[in-house]
C-alpha cells in the first residue's frame, strides 16, 4: 500500500486531496505530523546554513540597520530581525514570528546567529531558519520603543503555499490602533 500511494503521488501529485480525503482522521493526522517532520528533518540536513546566513548577514539589512522580510533558500526560509539603539530607552526592531511564536522560541528554529551591530548605535542583528513547511505563518514585525515603551508600527504576513512564501496582508498600526 505504501509503495502504490508513493508511486501514485509521484506520478501524479493532483491526486494527493483524494487519497487525504480517503484517510480516516486518525491516520491523517499522523500521515501530516510524519510530513511535517519529515520536512523538518530535511530542512535540517540540507543546504550550507553557514554560507545562508552569511549572505543574509551580507545582503539581509538596509541602511536603517533593519533586517528585510523573509526569503526561501532551498529548503528553509530565511529570517533577518535586528534591534538599532540610539539610547537604553529608545530602540527600533524588526523580527519575524512563526505560527504566532517569536522565532526565538520557536519549536521550528533550525538555527540562529545574532552579531553585534557595528558603529554608533547599540543593538544586534540577527539571521534565523525555519524549516519551508506547507501552511506555516509567519509575520514580519517592525516596532519602537520610547521612553521604555514599546509598539508595534507594521506587519506584514506570509504564508507557505506550495513552496512559496506568499504575503498574505500588511498593516500599518497606529497609536490609535493600540488602545
Amino acid at each position: 500500500m505504501l509503495v502504490s500511494a508513493a508511486e501514485r503521488l509521484t506520478d501524479d501529485i493532483d491526486a494527493a486531496p483524494a487519497l487525504a480525503a480517503a484517510l480516516p482522521d486518525e491516520t491523517l493526522q499522523h500521515l501530516a505530523a510524519a510530513i511535517r517532520d519529515e520536512v523538518r528533518g530535511r530542512a535540517r540536513e540540507s543546504g550550507d546554513h553557514d554560507a545562508i546566513i552569511e549572505e543574509a548577514f551580507e545582503q539581509a539589512f538596509g541602511r536603517d540597520g533593519l533586517g528585510s522580510g523573509p526569503w526561501i533558500s532551498g529548503d528553509v526560509v530565511v529570517c533577518p530581525g535586528s534591534i538599532v539603539a540610539k539610547n537604553r530607552s529608545s530602540h527600533r526592531c524588526r523580527f519575524v514570528s512563526v505560527d504566532d511564536v517569536w522565532i526565538w522560541d520557536s519549536h521550528e528554529l533550525i538555527r540562529e546567529e545574532k552579531r553585534s551591530h557595528p558603529g554608533r548605535d547599540e543593538g544586534f542583528k540577527a539571521v534565523a531558519l525555519v524549516p519551508l513547511v506547507e501552511g506555516m505563518a509567519l509575520d514580519l514585525v517592525t516596532g519602537r520603543a520610547r521612553a521604555g515603551q514599546h509598539s508595534v508600527e507594521r506587519v506584514v504576513s506570509y504564508e507557505i503555499r506550495r513552496g512559496e512564501l506568499v504575503e498574505v496582508s500588511s498593516r500599518t498600526v497606529s497609536a490609535r490602533d493600540m488602545q
